[in-house]
C-alpha cells in the first residue's frame, strides 16, 4: 500500500472506497494506516468545503465525495481491493480540504 491509493474498507457502515493519507513510510510498513472515507453514492450536488469529488480517473465507479473532515486509523488487514490512485491535482485539493476542515490554516 502507498499513500494516495484508493482501496475499500468497512468503517462500520459497509464497504466504502477509502483514500490512504498516511505518510509513505507508514503506508508501506505499519499495521495501522490513516485514511479518508468516500461515499458509495454518486455525487449529485456541489461538494461541501470538507469534500472533494473523485471520479473514475481516481478509481471510483462514478463522481464520488471524499470526506476530508475525519481521518480514520484502521488496521492494514481490514483494507481490501485496490481500486486506483488519486492524481496529484486532487491530492493537493484533498490536503487543502483536510487543513480547511480542521481549521489548520493559521501557520
Amino acid at each position: 500500500m502507498t499513500s494516495w491509493e484508493v482501496w475499500e474498507c468497512d468503517l462500520g457502515h459497509g464497504a466504502h472506497p477509502v483514500v490512504i493519507v498516511s505518510h509513505p513510510a507508514r503506508a508501506a510498513n505499519k499495521d495501522v494506516i490513516e485514511l479518508l472515507d468516500c461515499s458509495t453514492q454518486r455525487a449529485a450536488r456541489a461538494p461541501l468545503p470538507n469534500e472533494i469529488i473523485l471520479d473514475t480517473v481516481d478509481g471510483m465507479n462514478w463522481p464520488t465525495f471524499c470526506k476530508c473532515d475525519l481521518i480514520y486509523s484502521v488496521y492494514r488487514a481490514d483494507i481490501r481491493n485496490r481500486r486506483g490512485k488519486v492524481g496529484i491535482e486532487r491530492q493537493r485539493a484533498i490536503v487543502s480540504a483536510i487543513l480547511r476542515s480542521h481549521a489548520w490554516t493559521n501557520f
